[in-house]
């Protein structure tokens, strides 16, 4: 059994795939080529984004957004305490000093009532992380940043997809940034990223920002990154959106069938109302976590831990922010465990999963 089945869906689209490869070789246009192009139109229509621009991978996105907003030195960044490292990492990155917050349990997304709390006279920016297929409560953070002239920047690396009202994951705010990581909802077969903006300053400087801060060939007017897409990238990508909505589907119906058998016996996110998820992950809360992950390997069924250990406890960071009281994000850390999702994950493994699950999980 396989947490995430990519080759089912390699089997699915291997000659689409193996015809792209074949494309991009022969042209001989390795990086930037015409479908990194292709690919910035489709995505920034799917998001209903003004702009996309294609980068080599989904930290970089975030430093990328970070430093066209003139983000660095003496600034801070609030960010949520329990999500992947690099939401934070790239604040570090750029001079900046990370702001630690706590999440709604519910959702377990960045809290707004923790994040108006965090505001100081140096506070520039919310990275809002959409974690595990759901977004946060745009609604209220875009009203801390319009009271505090703050730029929202949206995570998405988990949410590609996903719906908040009328909008989707990476249209919402300041600029959005996602991840193609090959586990990822939609992934490449390598590192690949993208930001997104409706703001035509912001995309011209995060275009000059990831080519070397380079406005026209060898002319440099930033100090920038190497930070462009792959066109093989790029090219698997345009494939894999083809059959992107029906795998968002098919993971919505083995949810379902998820929430559905453990509804009432274990925690598990809230979709708001108005919100759909991708989900990234499907993720419960147990008490027993070492030995029920003990049980399922037993039982042939993987399991992840998304996160083991929140940000202001990371080795890194923890002498500066150990103090901290944050305890949803603490205790979250410490029950949280993952399920195998995927698209291809029949209804045979699904109720082997969830009988198995039933059996050795306690609250």
């Amino acid at each position: 059994m396989e947490f995430i089945d990519l080759i089912a869906q390699k089997n699915r689209i291997k000659k689409e795939i193996m015809e792209s490869f074949e494309s991009v070789i022969d042209r001989g246009q390795f990086i930037l080529g015409k479908e990194v192009e292709q690919l910035e139109k489709r995505l920034a229509e799917f998001t209903g984004s003004k702009h996309c621009i294609a980068n080599a991978n989904g930290t970089d996105a975030l430093v990328l957004a970070l430093r066209a907003l003139n983000i660095g030195a003496g600034d801070e960044v609030i960010v949520p305490a329990f999500t992947f490292f690099a939401s934070a990492e790239a604040v570090s990155l750029v001079g900046a000093t990370p702001v630690f917050v706590d999440i709604d349990r519910k959702t377990y997304n960045i809290d707004p009532v923790s994040v108006e709390k965090a505001v100081t006279p140096r506070s520039k920016a919310i990275i809002a992380v959409s974690l595990y297929g759901v977004t946060p409560d745009f609604s209220a953070l875009n009203s801390i940043c319009s009271a505090h002239k703050l730029a929202l920047i949206e995570d998405a690396a988990q949410s590609f997809g996903a719906r908040h009202g009328d909008k989707k994951s990476c249209g919402v705010a300041t600029i959005s940034t996602t991840s193609f990581f090959p586990s990822k909802p939609l992934g490449c077969y390598g590192d690949g990223g993208a930001c997104f903006t409706n703001d035509d300053e912001l995309a011209k400087r995060l275009m000059t920002l990831r080519a070397h801060g380079q406005e026209k060939r060898y002319t440099h007017v930033d100090i920038g990154y190497n930070s462009r897409m792959d066109t093989i990238q790029a090219a698997i990508l345009l494939k894999k959106m083809d059959i992107f909505p029906s795998e968002i589907e098919a993971r919505n119906v083995v949810a379902q069938r998820y929430v559905k058998a453990f509804n009432g016996k274990f925690k598990m996110q809230t979709i708001p109302e108005g919100q759909t998820s991708v989900f990234a992950q499907f993720t419960i809360e147990v008490s027993n976590r070492e030995e029920f992950q003990q049980s399922l390997k037993e039982a042939g069924i993987p399991t992840a831990v998304h996160y083991p250990i929140p940000l202001h406890h990371q080795p890194v960071y923890k002498a500066e922010y150990g103090h901290m009281n944050l305890p949803q994000s603490t205790e979250a850390s410490a029950r949280v465990v993952s399920l195998p999702m995927h698209p291809y994950l029949d209804e045979k493994t699904q109720d082997m999963i969830i009988e198995t699950v039933l059996k050795f999980g306690k609250v």
